[in-house]
């Protein structure tokens, strides 16, 4: 996905555009109905969106309003509902992006390790999002994960785990330790 950044110092601020590209068959998901989903990001995150038929978005704003709206843009593409995709507005929250092609070079590949993070049923990414308070989305070659700050490494250690190819029980025992470690840490805090 291609990235473009512009910078231009206006009168009234540090205002910048970037343009990033989602899967064309994401964009109605961007849009929403009479476009109240574009509304609702313009408004929280204090940004302009072009949204172009062909998955072209052009972010405009100042520059740490583009910061957020972009992962917001970013994780709509890749496949996650909106009210989830908004979390990353929540400084609690962050927003990680793993691309499958730079582990794997075949397609076969791609589809047998988005089947072994899915798992029978759903339940290994089931089971990830509720031991790391977060939430996957598994879409062409990637794999989305927004989660709170505090358990976002436990969710990137289980997915790669099955990327290089561990049990699905060891995952589930490393899922178990981590949720522990997770509650642990927040009750101390």
């Amino acid at each position: 996905m291609p990235i473009v950044f512009i910078t231009n110092n206006w009168e009234s601020g540090d205002f910048s555009m970037e343009i990033i590209k989602i899967p064309t068959d994401r964009v109605s998901a961007l849009v929403g109905n009479n476009g109240e989903i574009k509304k609702i990001i313009e408004a929280k995150c204090i940004v302009k969106l072009n949204i172009a038929s062909d998955g072209e978005v052009e972010i405009d704003g100042e520059t740490a309003n583009i910061f957020f709206a972009k992962d917001v843009v970013k994780a709509i593409g890749r496949g996650f509902k909106v009210h989830d995709a908004l979390k990353i507005l929540d400084e609690d929250f962050n927003f990680f992006l793993i691309d499958l092609d730079q582990y794997v070079k075949s397609d076969k590949a791609i589809i047998r390790i988005r089947g072994r993070i899915i798992g029978e049923e759903g339940t290994m990414k089931t089971e990830i999002e509720a031991a790391t308070d977060s939430y996957l989305s598994i879409y062409g070659d990637t794999v989305g994960i927004i989660s709170k700050i505090d358990s976002m490494e436990y969710a990137k250690e289980a997915v790669f785990m099955l990327i290089e190819g561990a049990q699905h029980a060891s995952v589930f025992a490393y899922l178990a330790k981590a949720k522990q470690q997770i509650i642990g840490a927040r009750l101390r805090n």
